[in-house]
């Protein structure tokens, strides 16, 4: 039950980090920690962040459809 909350959680959160670990095979908690302590070193890892959240919500509006054909845009 804690696992599901925590998944959960993970996706709420931007999801960012989670995408991350799916894609590279990691676990989330070490890309977020990555993440924090690159952002104490510079404040362009928070930008570079907060770019990837926005891409991520984008990817998730659009949604790709099969379409019959070319008139059907």
């Amino acid at each position: 039950m804690f696992k599901i909350f925590r998944n959960f959680l993970e996706k709420t959160f931007f999801g960012v980090s989670s995408w991350w670990g799916e894609k590279l095979n990691i676990k989330p908690s070490f890309i977020r920690l990555f993440f924090i302590y690159a952002a104490f070193a510079n404040a362009l890892t928070i930008f570079i962040y907060l770019i990837m959240v926005f891409i991520l919500r984008l990817r998730n509006m659009i949604k790709y459809k099969k379409r019959k054909s070319v008139f059907d845009l």
